[in-house]
């Protein structure tokens, strides 16, 4: 039997959401895109003047935020207090800013009580950094996704690319590599590897394969 909660955690780049997404609509179950959730409030602060190191305006913008996760006829749309963020939020500098932001114990117990009431209603499928450690320790399975750093990079660089966004492949390796580092070192929720999940390396497999292999893990039957 399939698993009814399928968290997938992993560092930036690893193709969480592209592989969170396909999953969920293989098996018909509900993506969660929580760094979706996290890259809002990250835009909100932006578009506020909000320090990112100002922790208790932070907390307080995730507190009221509203955050709609919409299936707009088959494409997934982010609304943030009714607008549509859906692109903007992909740009590269609220990506930055969102790892800071992210570390902020109100913003992310804020957005975890959010997570968590969405997920224990079944049949979903979650991407973060903390899914399987912090939010759900409960998830019936539990992925750990990655690839090299330099394959991440250009894996993030084809994304900014296939948008119109133009960007040098050693600033996206520079900036990953950046945010590695504050998503394993920061003092909540760090970037880990759960002692329960399956430790997968998409280094050297297609998107198709990395799905299947998920769907495997997930189904102790297809193992």
């Amino acid at each position: 039997m399939t698993a009814k909660i399928i968290a997938i955690d992993g560092p930036a780049g690893a193709g969480k959401s592209t592989v969170a997404k396909m999953v969920a609509e293989k098996l018909g179950y509900v993506y969660i895109d929580t760094g979706a959730m996290y890259r809002s409030i990250a835009y909100l602060a932006m578009k506020n003047n909000i320090a990112f190191d100002d922790e208790e305006k932070l907390t307080e913008l995730a507190q009221k935020a509203h955050i709609e996760l919409v299936n707009d006829d088959g494409v997934p749309r982010i609304f943030c207090n009714g607008e549509d963020v859906t692109a903007l939020i992909r740009l590269p500098e609220v990506g930055t800013a969102a790892s800071p932001v992210s570390a902020v114990w109100g913003v992310r117990e804020a957005l975890t009580a959010q997570q968590r009431a969405l997920a224990h209603k079944g049949r979903v499928v979650l991407d973060g950094r903390d899914i399987g450690t912090k939010v759900l320790p409960d998830a019936d399975c539990k992925i750990f996704l990655t690839a090299s750093l330099e394959e991440r990079a250009k894996r993030r660089a084809a994304d900014f690319a296939a948008k119109g966004i133009k960007v040098e492949l050693k600033d996206v390796i520079i900036d990953i590599k950046k945010r590695d580092e504050r998503d394993s070192q920061r003092a909540h929720a760090p970037l880990k590897q759960a002692e329960d999940a399956f430790y997968l390396d998409s280094t050297d497999l297609s998107i198709e394969q990395t799905v299947e292999k998920i769907l495997e893990l997930a189904n102790p039957r297809r193992r």
